[in-house]
């Protein structure tokens, strides 16, 4: 596809129930610190991505993210690796799941079950019909509806404070700012501090999902050649950098206006809120659309993103290597029917939390930070061992999994939930990286012949990156520096 087709389809990808109720909420309960989700938590990632990431995943032919890894280490990274990113898409797609049905029984008063099994009937026609193309261009056409339905409401809310100036001086103190109001390091006495942001966030979680997330470096691989795949992440970096401005102003006005006397409110159904708030029944039958569009896209992306993990990556690469291609295309509509009736279950666990933010970010600790650790020394070393590579991954999961553990258990407190996902993820960064670096010193690694392709620095003479990417990398740099001092 062209890379105006694969950029769309990459950003569309990562606006789900994460970007629509989950930034709306994060905005409600933290104020402007959510826009750290985008200029620090997105947009260098996805430009580090771009430049010199998306040239080895292009050129080591891997088929899939996890099938990487087995050519980089081995087999058991890859099985290991491979089960690890199944069970966070299932627990994604449940959170777009539970998202759905926060919104229609805020707006039609239907329960659980009833959105469940509607909300999975559609997405399993149109994924096991059409397979990845048709899920690519659903999701642009709504990530269109998507715009087209909170744009108004943008629109009315700063028409209604005098611009994000007046939605600013009515905000808290501590809600009105991104840096000036966290401290260094103050774990367990603040929401947020600048260690967890920069180090955890932007560090850490950020270069963990957009680095390895299956599901959208998938969109950027469907590109028609290298260039193309380079420049995918870094056009959807200029729109992703813009993009606050429509989930951000309305959770800041939802946290002014929309609060419970008790002085709490039910953070996931801020957008709800807000349009039954400001919309009329016309666009108020627009808004659903577009946050419907956006769950269902998310639901949808994740749900294709697990059948082809399970198919390519579990069953054909460990239990059955030499069926006809009919028989692996049987196996992977079997498997996007499962996949569905695992997002009912994992939606559950979503019920658990009051913010749908502070719950995938959870899940985003757990599995990409310790991923994350394997494919930097993986891509960028020649000297990391496939042992290493799983015994770091086995052991980062393990660290933020047994950190996560005591925080449930109140062993370790922190001042948001937030914050301690932030903690969670450098700690099973850390861990993993640790592992892999020490036991690489007593195992085996694989010839330099062996790496070709694999890494930044073997394999056929680089190719020299177009000026035209560069140019539009240090652009989008700049200006995301300069909008975090305009809102320091």
């Amino acid at each position: 596809m062209p890379a105006s087709v694969t950029s769309i389809a990459f950003l569309a990808a990562n606006c789900g129930a994460l970007e629509i109720i989950g930034i709306t909420s994060a905005s409600a309960k933290y104020g402007l610190a959510a826009l750290h989700f985008y200029w620090i938590g997105a947009v260098p990632a996805m430009v580090f991505l771009a430049l010199f990431m998306m040239p080895i995943y292009t050129k080591s032919q891997a088929l899939t993210v996890p099938d990487f890894l087995r050519v980089r280490y081995n087999d058991a990274t890859h099985l290991f690796s491979s089960c690890c990113l199944a069970a966070r898409m299932a627990l994604v797609a449940g959170i777009s799941l539970y998202a759905i049905s926060a919104v229609l029984h805020v707006f039609l008063g239907w329960t659980f079950s009833r959105v469940s099994v509607l909300a999975c009937s559609v997405v399993l026609c149109y994924t096991a019909l059409g397979g990845l193309r048709a899920t690519i261009y659903t999701e642009i056409l709504q990530l269109v509806l998507t715009i087209a339905g909170v744009l108004p409401l943008t629109y009315k809310i700063l028409h209604d404070f005098d611009g994000i100036a007046g939605i600013r001086n009515r905000l808290p103190h501590e809600m009105a700012h991104i840096w000036t109001t966290l401290t260094w390091m103050n774990p367990t006495g603040a929401k947020l501090d600048r260690t967890g942001v920069i180090v955890g966030l932007g560090a850490v979680l950020s270069f963990g999902y957009w680095c390895t997330d299956f599901l959208i470096i998938q969109r950027a691989l469907t590109a028609r050649n290298l260039r193309n795949a380079i420049q995918t992440p870094l056009i959807a970096a200029v729109f992703k950098m813009c993009f606050p401005i429509l989930l951000v102003v309305p959770g800041t006005a939802a946290a002014i206006l929309i609060v419970k006397p008790s002085g709490t409110m039910q953070f996931d159904q801020a957008l709800p809120a807000m349009m039954s708030h400001y919309y009329g029944t016309g666009l108020l039958a627009l808004g659903l659309c577009a946050i419907l569009a956006s769950l269902m896209s998310g639901l949808a992306g994740n749900i294709s993103a697990l059948s082809v993990v399970w198919t390519q990556d579990l069953y054909r690469a460990h239990i059955q290597r030499t069926a006809t291609d009919k028989h692996y295309l049987l196996m992977g509509r079997v498997a996007t029917v499962v996949a569905c009736g695992l997002s009912m279950a994992t939606a559950y666990i979503a019920l658990q939390f009051n913010n749908l933010m502070d719950y995938q970010t959870l899940v985003f600790s757990l599995f990409d930070a310790p991923l994350f650790a394997s494919f930097l020394l993986g891509m960028f070393t020649t000297w990391a061992t496939p042992v290493a590579g799983l015994w770091g991954l086995i052991i980062g999961v393990l660290a933020a999994t047994s950190h996560n553990f005591a925080v449930r258990t109140g062993a370790i407190h922190y001042g948001s939930d937030l914050l301690a996902s932030f903690y969670g993820a450098i700690y099973g960064f850390t861990a993993g990286l640790a592992v892999n670096v020490l036991v690489s010193l007593f195992t085996k690694r694989k010839s330099i012949d062996a790496l070709s392709g694999l890494t930044y620095f073997t394999g056929p003479a680089r190719e020299k990156l177009a000026t035209s990417s560069l140019v539009l990398a240090g652009l989008v740099l700049i200006a995301c520096i300069t909008l975090n001092f305009i809102f320091r």
